[in-house]
């Protein structure tokens, strides 16, 4: 990537537009044809617990659109005096999964039920042991098994299931219709790699009774580069409806925030990995062989291209951590002397640098929901101290830190336990990761593994939505790995920590620590 870019050359016809729907952020991105990011929006949304689900309404899906689209639009227009009317290709993501269910007339019939569910745990199980593969709680065929048990009304009268990526994709095209990566997430795809599995169609079809089949309501699966679609009238109208925006711009498969994970890092190659920090965190190896066997732990997904991925992904990651980091920023504000987010975070990561967690005393658990991989159906954020050690800022921002990744790094090591699986590189990204060095120095102890970290480690999923756009105008029959390495990543610069013995093995004692006392924290869900 460049910034060569100026107001000179722009032609808005040839850019990729990505815009990713995270669990705190959804953020809009303009790049060129070489992946430098022209300009940028955000909306910041939350998620709602209503009735025991969390979800988030499609008027609040439709208005964060429209407001990270018309935030990068503004943006666009001051930096390069002119209206974005045009954009070549248009890519969508969303957080992972869950369940959308739609009715002939592309009506929701239930609320949008998010990853962050585990009240599908007996579904996930019953799944499972069907098909012989780890069915996660949050996939999307877990929360429809549970609403055909639990005798949901509206099940009848599904006519599509989709997910929150293939849900805005709808509305932009008129097409039902996921990029392989995210329907790796609804239903397992078969030996090829570019389909649902045949075999467990017809298992789930013989256990439930319904009026349907399950391959009549799941979407069409598309491959990175593959056309996907073009943006309607009504599709223009509901991202820009000031009008400006013109339809016409092709669309490539939509993805999860997985899918764009592994894109954004470069980590699309078998014995590659990544992993993505945020509200939640997984970590993906891209295999040599697809591993068809049942590991309680780990997911089986795919790249945007097919491949096999191995899958450790927790559901808390950074919340906990902000909310720490927030209670600093009250302090300082209460004593006169108000910091901005941003450098507060450096201060108080580079503070956990200082020390090591044998000596501080002090367990952290970030546990804001339930969490799969140390089986929690319910989680509350703990932090314990062992008296007649002296309590630091150090000790406690590193308990933190290493808790955000203890989940991901546990599933990894029942993972190396279960199946031969080398790494060659392990690339990370997002915000945790604005702060240089210390974050990714622990995350590299917790895998015990080379962690690298680029240039666009930051700018996220979004960004590589837009490379999967841009790879639909840009890829000229390319593989997507090629197409990556050659033309986006070549030039990149990155940064490689690779941890020292000690530094692993402080952090397995940590980890050790970390899963001998989660009965505590099971025992916190039952009586605070």
């Amino acid at each position: 990537m460049t910034a060569a870019t100026t107001p000179a050359n722009i032609d808005s016809a040839s850019t990729a537009l990505g815009v990713e729907f995270g669990s705190t952020r959804i953020k809009a991105v303009l790049i060129d044809s070489i992946g430098t990011v022209l300009a940028d929006g955000g909306f910041t949304w939350e998620n709602e617990l209503v009735d025991g689900v969390w979800t988030y309404s499609m008027d609040a899906v439709v208005a964060g659109l429209q407001a990270a689209y018309a935030d990068l639009a503004d943006r666009y227009r001051e930096r390069y005096g002119a209206p974005l009317s045009e954009v070549g290709a248009i890519g969508i993501s969303g957080m992972m999964h869950g369940y959308l269910p739609l009715d002939a007339d592309g009506e929701l019939l239930a609320a949008f039920r998010t990853w962050r569910n585990t009240f599908t745990q007996d579904s996930s199980r019953t799944l499972s042991e069907l098909f012989g593969l780890n069915i996660p709680q949050r996939w999307s065929i877990s929360h429809l098994h549970h609403a055909i048990t639990h005798g949901e009304e509206h099940v009848t009268r599904i006519a599509h299931l989709t997910t929150l990526a293939g849900y805005v994709h709808y509305r932009l095209t008129g097409r039902h219709i996921l990029g392989v990566g995210e329907a790796s997430g609804m239903f397992p795809i078969g030996p090829d790699g570019r389909s649902f599995d045949v075999g467990m169609l017809g298992a789930f079809d013989q256990l439930v009774d319904m009026p349907w089949q399950l391959a009549d309501i799941l979407p069409e699966i598309a491959l990175a580069g593959q056309d996907a679609g073009r943006l309607t009238p009504a599709g223009a109208r509901l991202l820009d409806p000031t009008g400006t925006l013109q339809p016409g711009a092709r669309l490539c498969p939509p993805e999860g925030d997985a899918g764009t994970g592994m894109v954004a890092t470069n980590s699309v190659r078998p014995r590659t990995g990544n992993v993505s920090a945020g509200t939640s965190a997984f970590a993906m190896i891209v295999l040599e062989q697809p591993l068809r066997s049942l590991v309680e732990q780990i997911d089986l997904v795919a790249t945007p291209s097919g491949a096999p991925v191995a899958m450790a992904h927790a559901n808390n990651c950074t919340s906990d951590l902000n909310a720490w980091v927030e209670i600093f920023s009250q302090f300082a504000d209460a004593i006169g002397h108000p910091i901005q987010r941003g450098p507060l975070f450096d201060i108080l990561l580079d503070a956990a640098a200082e020390g090591n967690m044998d000596d501080a005393g002090v367990l952290s658990y970030n546990f804001l929901s339930g969490d799969a991989i140390v089986s929690l159906p319910e989680g509350r954020p703990l932090t314990l101290r062992q008296p007649g050690i002296r309590f630091t800022l150090a000790g406690l921002m590193r308990s933190h830190l290493f808790a955000a990744f203890a989940s991901m790094a546990y599933g990894l090591k029942i993972l190396k336990q279960n199946a031969d699986t080398p790494i060659d590189s392990m690339f990370a990204h997002g915000g945790i990761f604005k702060t240089p060095e210390i974050p990714q120095r622990v995350l590299a102890a917790a895998f015990d593994t080379p962690v690298s970290v680029g240039q666009a480690a930051a700018e996220g999923g979004a960004w590589g939505m837009a490379l999967l756009a841009g790879f639909l105008l840009w890829g000229d029959g390319t593989q997507l790995a090629d197409y990556l390495e050659q033309r986006i990543f070549a030039d990149l610069e990155v940064t490689t920590i690779v941890p020292t013995p000690a530094e692993v093995a402080e952090y397995d004692r940590y980890l050790e620590r970390f899963v001998a006392a989660l009965p505590l924290e099971r025992t916190a869900t039952e009586v605070f």
